[in-house]
């Protein structure tokens, strides 16, 4: 596997790199949707907490039901693509351990 200590420390301190390059990357993710009718925009972080929600014009027009369901559902398009961007993160550094 290591010939030497000396390569053993630099495989050791290069996962290490990794590992904060991941912490770093997953704290800077971002998700972010829309509804289909502009009423509603949330922004989450990496996991899932609400960052920023704006409402559009057409807002004025929902329902309460109607609002919950865009607020809901779009919030949740968000969180999705959050946790996919965290996903490829971690696929592509789990890769790179294993190599």
């Amino acid at each position: 596997m290591f010939e030497s200590m000396d390569e053993l420390e630099a495989s050791v301190r290069r996962r290490l790199f990794r590992m904060r390059d991941l912490v770093d990357d997953m704290s800077g993710v971002r998700g972010d949707a829309t509804s289909a009718d502009g009423a509603v925009t949330v922004e989450v972080d990496g996991n899932g907490a609400l960052l920023n929600l704006a409402f559009g014009q057409s807002i004025s027009t929902l329902t309460p039901e109607e609002f919950e369901e865009r607020l809901v559902s779009t919030a949740t398009a968000a969180a999705g693509v959050a946790f996919a961007r965290r996903a490829e993160l971690v696929a592509a550094f789990n890769a790179e351990v294993a190599e």
